[in-house]
């Protein structure tokens, strides 16, 4: 490394402690490191976003001691946004990689390519997401963590533990981690499978891997008030469109009681509310954007009963 590299690297480095109640309006109050400069891959900011307490904490005890942080919830609850918008507001760069079947560990590692140097094609090894993260400071999240591969699942393993080294065979290098890397994982189910049936795919994760992440959170529904909050922030809603919003999150509600006593098989997330209110808004008609966001993907037989759940939120029959 250069001189120029060398001081580029450090004034990236550089961090200043602010309060993690003033910056994200949470009642746990302690200091938490902000870079003081902005670097690539650094999320926007979301200025509508509202945090959740426990959540946040957990990011930001992992952020600050360098812990492995877990966050699990059921779809659509926001666990990788609350991710990036903690890393925003810290100006900490984060990466998201998703762990579909398809990612393998040589995606992860790296694997040697051909490239052209110098008018001559030369084999060179192109590392992985995973290298490149480790000797930079970045948040790196798993989404999905749960629907992994078992080989990418063991590379893993190799930099959970806070001071552990990442060994590339093909290279015969031991790497050690960054002083700001950190890493992260998201995941609807908490490593014992899919026991709902609503999130076909995922997998038992092995218990000595789970043992190693220092911090499990949950992230599930929002009270209502908290919701609409949200949500109506998200939209920019007026007094008129925050009543609706109110009879949106209501309904969702009570789609999230049936999916509990198995009376419907398919439940509005946070994440489907959203969209509803978006749609509600391009289009003025609050019957037909719930129609497009949400009804058309439900079982015809269960049809009636999301009817019913709009009439008992709205006031009216659909």
């Amino acid at each position: 490394m250069n001189k120029i590299e060398s001081i580029k690297k450090e004034n990236l480095n550089e961090t200043n402690n602010v309060s993690s109640a003033e910056l994200f309006g949470i009642k746990t109050d302690f200091e938490v490191p902000q870079f003081v400069k902005k670097a690539d891959h650094c999320p926007p900011i979301d200025k509508n976003y509202v945090f959740d307490e426990d959540t946040t904490v957990a990011i930001l005890l992992g952020l600050k001691f360098n812990k492995r942080v877990f966050l699990q919830g059921l779809h659509g609850t926001g666990k990788s946004s609350h991710i990036e918008q903690v890393c925003a507001r810290l100006n900490w760069p984060c990466v998201r990689v998703n762990l579909d079947s398809h990612v393998s560990r040589i995606d992860l590692i790296g694997k040697d390519s051909i490239v052209l140097k110098d008018n001559k094609q030369i084999t060179e090894f192109q590392e992985g997401i995973l290298p490149w993260a480790f000797q930079n400071n970045v948040a790196l999240v798993f989404d999905e963590y749960d629907a992994g591969r078992p080989d990418v699942m063991f590379v893993i393993q190799r930099v959970l533990e806070t001071e552990g080294k990442l060994t590339l065979l093909d290279q015969s290098k031991v790497l050690d981690p960054h002083p700001f890397f950190r890493i992260f994982a998201t995941a609807n189910t908490v490593g014992l499978g899919d026991t709902s049936g609503i999130y076909h795919g995922t997998n038992q994760i092995n218990q000595g891997q789970m043992d190693r992440w220092n911090i499990v959170a949950k992230l599930n529904y929002l009270d209502e008030e908290k919701e609409v909050e949200i949500i109506s922030k998200k939209i920019s809603a007026n007094s008129e469109e925050k009543k609706l919003i109110k009879s949106m999150v209501q309904m969702a509600n009570l789609t999230r009681k049936g999916f509990e006593q198995k009376d419907i098989s398919i439940v509005m997330s946070p994440r489907t509310v959203i969209m509803w209110a978006e749609n509600y808004k391009l289009i003025n008609n609050v019957q037909k954007s719930l129609a497009m966001t949400f009804l058309n993907k439900c079982d015809e037989s269960e049809i009636d009963i999301y009817k019913e759940y709009f009439q008992r939120a709205f006031g009216e029959d659909f």
